[in-house]
């Protein structure tokens, strides 16, 4: 959603004092894109995991159990974000992202893949039903399927 011409104003006045404030961070975030962003994340997520295992093995070493939890929790949330952060700084779609909220104009044909949660989603079996046969429970179709053996599988 664009931003409306107060809301522009606002946040270039916010700009000018951030700069005036702190010149140095304001053109170092001012500077880099996404990407760098992105790829510092990383790093500091190896680094994190790095540091997990290290009170990992500590732990395990000296039979400090707390110590090797803490470690192996330390590991976990650190894959999180490395993982996270790959996905983002790859540009692949998160399962949280919205679908673009207008259709493009004129004749464009837009792909639109799958996000993760669409593709473990249990298929639609009301539009494979009849219309006219009402649905029955699991313990209803059993019993109909036994009855047909029975009856010479009719």
């Amino acid at each position: 959603m664009p931003l409306s011409e107060h809301e522009q104003r606002l946040l270039e006045q916010i700009e000018q004092a951030l700069y005036a404030e702190d010149p140095k961070f304001a053109s170092l975030y001012r500077t880099t894109d996404l990407r760098s962003h992105y790829r510092r994340r990383v790093l500091r997520a190896v680094a994190v995991f790095v540091v997990g295992l290290g009170l990992l093995l500590a732990g395990v070493t000296t039979q400090i159990v707390a110590m090797g939890v803490a470690g192996f929790v330390v590991m976990l949330i650190a894959a999180s974000l490395l993982v996270a952060s790959l996905q983002r700084m790859n540009g692949r779609a998160t399962a949280t992202a919205a679908p673009p909220p207008n259709p493009p104009a004129g004749d464009q044909q837009v792909a639109v893949l799958p996000t993760r949660s669409s593709r473990f989603r249990p298929r639609a079996r009301a539009a494979r039903r009849s219309p006219d046969r009402p649905r029955r429970g699991l313990i209803a179709r059993l019993e109909e399927r036994w009855q047909r053996r029975q009856d010479g599988g009719r």
